[in-house]
C-alpha cells in the first residue's frame, strides 16, 4: 500500500511540477509573446485601388503617394497596387466592385453616389463655394463627417476626401462668356440630377455620358462640349478636340476615398488605422497637387492654342440666380437641415 501512495504522489507532483514550470516560463517570456502579437497585427496582403483618371493626374499622384505610405507605415506587408485610367470599370462600376468584395479601394467624384446616397447631392449645388479653403472647411469638418458616416450601410468605407477641382467648360462652337452663351449647347455631364436640371435651365442640353467615352464623343461632334476640372481637362487632351475653355468654376466636386466595407471588417485595428492615416496624408498632398496644377493647366493651355475665356463674377452671380429654383427644389430633397449646416460652414470662413 504504502508503494502505491508512494507511486501516486510522485504521479501527482510531477504533472504539477511540469505545469508550475509552464507557467513560470510563459511569464519570463511575455514581452517576447507581446511582440510577437504585434507583428501579427499586419499580414502580407495586396489591395487593388482602381481610379477613373490618368497616372499623371493629380489623383493618380495622390493614389501612388497613397501606396507609398502605406508601404512604409506597414513595413512592405500592405502592398496597394493602383490601377488607372478606369481599367477596372468606371466610377459607378468599381464601387460596386467594393461593395460586392471584388475590389478594395476606389475614389470617385462624390456626385455619382448621390443615386446611394441621396445627401451627397448637396456638393453639386451650382456656385456653392468661392474657394478651395470654403470647401476644405465643410469636407473635413462636421458636415464631411456626416457624409461618410452614411456609408457603412451601403458597404462601403469613407476615409475622407481628396479634391477633384472646380469644374470648368469647353466646347466646340464658341466662348461662354453669359448665361445666355449656353444656349442651344449639347454638354457632356455626369449622369447627376443636379447637373442636369442646372444645365437645362441655362438653356444648354446636358448629356450623361461615361467618362471613358468623352474624348471621342467631343472629336466625333457627338457632343458640343463638356465640363470638368482642368487637371482632367489637360491630362485627358480634351484641348485636342475643343476649341474654347471658359473659367466658369460652376461646381466644385470632391474625390471621397472608398474602402470595400468586407475588406475593412477583416482587417486588424493597426492595418486600419495605417490606411486611413495614410489617405489623410496622402490627401493633403494630392490637394496641394492639384491647386498647383489647376494655376498651370490655364497657361498651358492657352500655349497649345485653346482659347481662354474670364467668366466676370458678376455673370456668375446672375448665373447662379438662374439656377437658384433648382438648388432650392434639391435643397429639400435632400434634407434642409444639412444644406443650413453646410451654409453656416461656409459662411463662418467667408466671415
Amino acid at each position: 500500500m504504502k508503494s502505491l501512495l508512494k507511486k501516486m504522489g510522485i504521479g501527482i507532483i510531477l504533472p504539477g511540477m511540469l505545469l508550475l514550470s509552464a507557467c513560470g516560463s510563459a511569464s519570463t517570456d511575455t514581452t517576447g509573446a507581446d511582440s510577437k502579437a504585434g507583428a501579427e497585427g499586419i499580414q502580407e496582403r495586396t489591395i487593388k485601388a482602381g481610379i477613373g483618371l490618368n497616372e499623371d493626374h493629380p489623383q493618380g499622384l495622390g493614389l501612388k503617394k497613397f501606396s507609398e505610405i502605406v508601404a512604409e507605415k506597414s513595413g512592405g506587408k500592405l502592398n496597394v497596387k493602383p490601377f488607372y485610367a478606369a481599367s477596372l470599370g468606371d466610377d459607378q462600376k468599381m464601387t460596386e466592385a467594393l461593395q460586392g468584395g471584388l475590389q478594395e479601394i476606389t475614389i470617385p467624384s462624390t456626385s455619382p453616389l448621390v443615386g446611394m446616397v441621396k445627401e451627397y447631392g448637396i456638393l453639386d449645388f451650382p456656385f456653392l463655394f468661392n474657394t478651395p479653403e470654403e470647401a476644405d472647411a465643410v469636407l473635413d469638418g462636421p458636415v464631411g463627417q456626416k457624409l461618410l458616416d452614411k456609408l457603412p450601410e451601403h458597404g462601403l468605407i469613407g476615409l475622407g476626401f481628396w479634391e477633384n477641382g472646380f469644374r470648368q467648360l469647353t466646347n466646340s462652337k464658341r466662348p461662354v462668356k453669359t448665361a445666355e452663351d449656353f444656349s442651344g449647347l449639347k454638354i457632356r455631364t455626369m449622369q447627376n440630377e443636379v447637373h442636369l436640371e442646372a444645365f437645362k435651365t441655362l438653356g444648354a442640353n446636358p448629356t450623361p455620358m461615361a467618362f471613358s467615352e468623352v474624348f471621342t464623343a467631343l472629336e466625333s461632334k457627338t457632343v458640343d462640349g463638356q465640363e470638368n476640372p482642368l487637371a482632367t481637362i489637360k491630362s485627358n487632351k480634351f484641348n485636342e478636340v475643343q476649341e474654347y475653355l471658359s473659367l466658369t468654376r460652376h461646381v466644385y466636386t470632391p474625390f471621397v476615398f472608398l474602402v470595400s466595407k468586407k475588406f475593412w471588417d477583416g482587417l486588424s485595428e493597426e492595418e486600419q488605422t495605417i490606411l486611413k492615416d495614410a489617405a489623410v496624408e496622402a490627401g493633403k498632398y494630392q490637394r496641394e497637387l492639384s491647386r498647383t496644377e489647376d494655376a498651370k493647366a490655364v497657361e498651358e493651355l492657352k500655349a497649345a492654342g485653346t482659347n481662354v475665356n474670364e467668366v466676370t463674377d458678376e455673370e456668375k452671380a446672375k448665373m447662379k440666380e438662374i439656377i437658384q429654383p433648382v438648388t432650392d427644389q434639391y435643397a429639400e430633397k435632400f434634407g434642409q437641415e444639412l444644406v443650413d449646416e453646410l451654409m453656416a460652414e461656409i459662411e463662418k470662413v467667408r466671415n
